[in-house]
């Protein structure tokens, strides 16, 4: 499992709001740093991924946990 520099956690939001709030949360970190990101909205799931292609952060990982969705992104 990879490490993070921050988590967020969007639980019980629905979209767009885990990707607004993945957007904001990403700028407060450096280059290289890790966002961990996990939410309970399933559309989360094709969003994270056209996100991090849109905007240039990797997507590292994209796993279940029970009803959550955990992300990794790396700010690009």
């Amino acid at each position: 499992m990879t490490e993070f520099t921050r988590e967020l956690d969007t639980s019980g939001l629905n979209c767009p709001m885990p990707i607004l709030r993945t957007k904001k949360a990403l700028k407060d970190l450096q280059s290289g740093e890790i966002l961990k990101v996990v939410a309970t909205d399933p559309g989360t799931v094709k969003d994270m991924e056209a996100f991090a292609k849109q905007t240039g952060n990797a997507l590292l990982e994209a796993s279940t946990e029970g009803d959550s969705f955990i992300y990794r992104l790396q700010k690009g």
